[in-house]
């Protein structure tokens, strides 16, 4: 991928076709796509405005998709911090100190950790994630890390179980962190390890949390089918009885949430809609917006849900409509991440109906509430190609400083 780094999306689409010996009508075909839309792709007329458009291309072309999206987020020109922390990361989650010290027969000193400052830690990481702060959240991790796991590999009985816990909660955090910055293994890697410690600590509802992040790292890896096995057989196992605690019930309709994207992606409308509907419906019980897990689940969160399938799903009508209507003021004051992503899904319904200043002007509205959020999203990296592909810089004047910030341009 030497050289490819500012080539757009379209380009290499064409360049993989071919490699590929595809024809635009056949790849067109195997992807469910008319053959104008794929000719538009590839001469950059119109943009890829859907993950599963995206993660299916990868899979008929046989590439990463990292290769049709281009350079890891966290390489992007202003994104030094991000490729800091990220290799920190690698590096914490890497490490198998256990072997030597499994090994070491000789004696010492318990250890005397602090459960309460870990715990402090990661509350820390997960409100500077919610905020949209993922660097700073991830400057956190890798110490968090080493803490949690010597303390759950030092500590005995009920102190072994809570160390555990916060372990598993710290791959959590971890996990979501990496997401955010597409390095999409190590996610998985955070996610598979905060399942192992939630069994460990004994404590189903955080089991059922770690069905949750790996449901969205297997999304994002495009393994669809076991994205939606994984979290509706969860949800199965948890299913809540009328008189579930709060936490329970939270949990089931988040499970909920990340399912309906596997349908969205699989362009089953009908299934997606089915879990929106139940998502809606454990809301509705709760009757305000909870934060359990860091979930930030509730009534406004499902109707943030519902924006981001409409434009999961292409309608462009249906996320304009329900992104103008929808009020976020219920939501914690801190959790600005969320908020930005919905003024970004908003602004690709936009962009779909060629609105292009008010995709600009949603685009910065959103970079005010979060810059990261929007710097290191890859479809806001495609959108905003696509914008200046079209650029009228009359209308639009503001769009080639935020395609500066983003990275996009150098």
């Amino acid at each position: 991928m030497n050289g490819m780094q500012d080539t757009p999306i379209g380009e290499r689409i064409k360049l993989y076709r071919r490699r590929r010996g595809l024809s635009q009508p056949k790849l067109a075909q195997l992807i469910g796509r008319s053959e104008s839309w794929l000719s538009q792709v590839e001469r950059g007329v119109r943009s890829v405005d859907r993950l599963s458009t995206i993660i299916e291309l990868s899979r008929v072309l046989r590439v990463p998709v990292i290769d049709l999206t281009g350079r890891p987020l966290s390489l992007a020109p202003n994104g030094g911090a991000h490729f800091e922390a990220v290799d920190g990361l690698r590096r914490a989650l890497m490490s198998y100190s256990a072997i030597p010290a499994a090994l070491d027969v000789a004696d010492h000193e318990p250890l005397r950790a602090d459960l309460s400052r870990l715990r402090r830690t990661v509350v820390m990481a997960n409100e500077l994630y919610q905020a949209g702060q993922y660097s700073s959240a991830g400057e956190l991790l890798p110490g968090a890390i080493a803490d949690a796991q010597l303390a759950a590999r030092e500590l005995r009985g009920d102190d072994r179980q809570a160390a555990f816990r916060v372990l598993a909660e710290t791959y959590h955090i971890t996990s979501k962190t990496l997401m955010k910055v597409s390095e999409t293994e190590l996610a998985w890697v955070a996610g598979e390890r905060a399942l192992a410690a939630a069994e460990r600590a004994e404590a189903p509802l955080l089991v059922g949390a770690s069905a949750y992040h790996l449901g969205h790292t297997f999304l994002r890896a495009g393994r669809i089918r076991e994205a939606t096995d994984l979290t509706m057989d969860a949800a199965a196992a948890l299913a809540p009885s009328r008189d579930a605690e709060p936490e329970r019930l939270a949990l089931w309709g988040a499970l909920h949430l990340t399912a309906l994207f596997g349908a969205a992606r699989g362009n089953d409308r009908r299934a997606a809609d089915q879990l929106l509907n139940e998502a809606e419906r454990a809301a509705e019980r709760l009757g305000d917006e909870r934060n359990d897990f860091w979930f930030a689940f509730g009534p406004t969160n499902v109707r943030i849900h519902a924006v981001s399938l409409a434009v999961e799903l292409g309608d462009p009508d249906e996320t304009i409509r329900l992104g103008e209507g929808l009020d976020t003021s219920r939501l914690p004051s801190g959790i600005r991440g969320r908020r930005s992503a919905v003024l970004i899904d908003l602004a690709r319904g936009y962009a779909m109906r060629r609105m292009d200043a008010a995709a600009v002007n949603t685009l910065l509205d959103a970079e005010q509430v979060a810059a990261e959020a929007v710097r290191f999203n890859v479809l806001v990296h495609e959108l905003l190609r696509e914008l200046l592909k079209r650029e009228h810089r009359a209308t639009t004047p503001q769009l080639r400083p935020l395609a500066e910030r983003a990275g996009v341009l150098s």
